[in-house]
């Protein structure tokens, strides 16, 4: 990573810096090698302000990584390997350093505040793009905010990074939380689905999980994934961001509306709607205008870029859920090279879509396609863990896979599958693994607990039909 350039200094704003931070930390390393591996895992070559200093600093780096001694000794020799000895000052320049501290007990918050500095200036001088950016007129508003945006998050990445955490200190909130859990006897810990058996064996969604739903084509992974927005939002009154990148906001909220209703959409979509068929939809309608489901259906987002809007949806609502609708249709995060296929770009994607999970702690739904191997098996067309596409990155990064599977979709003809569904936990990293049954109401596209025999046909709508 070079270093940015810097802002232009005048009298009055001269660019963030600690140079008296700088010299006692390379100060501290030189006068103690256990300093070292505390000051690296905060600062690269590049946050220091001083060249000088940073052109110490790579040298006491090359010697760390190569398991060798780090004194003055040492690092003069490495300085003048590097032809860097005369340009940094030499042997004056190294021993003012070495002579800057008299104890080392404050290395840690040194590099802490060197780091400070660099991430203040990084900030000015992606401000200053940002700035340079606007007065193209010929860019589109939301092109430059989706950068601005992206530009942030990546200098909020490169510059703080969590550390370790005593076990001492998790022990407390660990219990804590289970003591919470005892007074309240609530068995669910995590987001409702609405779904009684999945909420039995997970507790619920857990915050930080990475939930794939995966089927093949037509066995209503949407619509399952939709049912559990409603139920979570209506039920637990739980803020819901939806990414569809396959459907408009139109056809989401008309699967949204006709599940609540149990309407049938193509009724709804023919303007063919008997008296009870609408007086349901008009109570959905005020349902779901009390619900918080936010739908975003940008075609074609990366990864970085739902993560900024859901940050910033969660900033503005205590948003508990996100849903991605679905994984094959999100874009690669920057341009895509002639050595990365799709696996590579797909492992990208669900590290970064883990990664979201926990850092908005808060599950993260995952819509997923699975290949033509359970139609090309013969016999028993369950879906398994092994058809995920593109399945290595998706199976080992999610915390739960749910694979959806219709029977009924492949023996049309057998009206005893009529509605049956199942629905397998085929991993689940902190619960047992099981099959579920379920109804699939296919006239409303809704899901519904258990299986208690084949859906009865669709009614025609009555002589009373409303045109809508």
């Amino acid at each position: 990573m070079s270093q940015p350039a810097r802002p232009a200094e005048s009298e009055s704003r001269r660019p963030p810096q600690a140079p008296e931070a700088e010299s006692a930390v390379l100060g501290a390393m030189l006068l103690d090698p256990e300093a070292v591996p505390v000051v690296v895992q905060y600062l690269k070559p590049e946050h220091f302000y001083s060249r000088a200093n940073g052109i110490v600093y790579r040298a006491i780096l090359t010697l760390f990584e190569q398991k060798s001694p780090v004194d003055i000794t040492t690092v003069t020799a490495e300085l003048k390997r590097m032809k860097e000895f005369d340009a940094i000052g030499g042997t004056p320049f190294l021993s003012e350093l070495e002579g800057t501290i008299l104890t080392t007990a404050h290395c840690e918050e040194h590099a802490r505040l060197v780091l400070e500095k660099a991430v203040q200036r990084q900030l000015i001088q992606t401000a200053t793009e940002i700035v340079q950016a606007g007065y193209d007129e010929g860019r589109r508003v939301d092109e430059l905010l989706n950068e601005a945006e992206q530009k942030i998050f990546e200098l909020r990445e490169s510059g703080y990074r969590r550390g370790f955490d005593r076990i001492k200190d998790l022990l407390v909130l660990e219990w804590e939380r289970a003591e919470r859990a005892m007074k309240s006897k609530q068995l669910l810990t995590g987001v409702e689905t609405g779904f009684t058996q999945l909420d039995e064996m997970t507790s619920g969604l857990q915050a930080g999980d990475l939930v794939i739903v995966a089927g093949r084509p037509g066995m209503g992974k949407t619509a399952f994934a939709l049912n559990i927005a409603v139920n979570a939002s209506t039920r637990r009154s739980v803020p819901v961001a939806i990414f569809s990148l396959e459907m408009s906001c139109g056809q989401l909220t008309q699967r949204l509306l006709c599940a609540t209703a149990d309407v049938s959409m193509h009724n709804l979509r023919r303007g063919l709607l008997g008296r009870e068929e609408r007086a349901r939809l008009l109570h959905a309608l005020g349902v779901l205008s009390d619900a918080s489901i936010f739908i975003d259906d940008s075609a074609a987002l990366n990864a970085l870029e739902m993560r900024a809007r859901a940050r910033r949806l969660k900033s503005q609502t205590q948003l508990g859920l996100v849903i991605v609708d679905y994984l094959q249709l999100m874009e690669a995060h920057g341009q895509r090279s002639r050595d990365r296929n799709r696996q590579q770009e797909i492992s990208d994607m669900t590290r970064a879509l883990k990664a979201m999970a926990k850092e908005l702690n808060v599950p993260v739904i995952v819509i997923s396609q699975l290949s033509r191997a359970p139609e090309t098996r013969g016999g028993d067309m369950r879906p398994r863990l092994a058809d995920l596409r593109e399945s290595g990155a998706i199976e080992q990064d999610a915390d739960v896979v749910l694979l959806l599977y219709r029977p009924e979709y492949y023996n049309k003809e057998d009206e005893t599958l009529r509605g049956k569904a199942e629905l397998d936990i085929a991993k689940q990293r902190n619960g047992p693994l099981a099959r579920i049954d379920l109804t699939f109401l296919s006239r409303c596209a809704r899901f519904e607990n258990k299986y208690s025999g084949p859906e009865p046909a669709e009614p025609p709508p009555d002589d009373s039909g409303y045109e809508l």
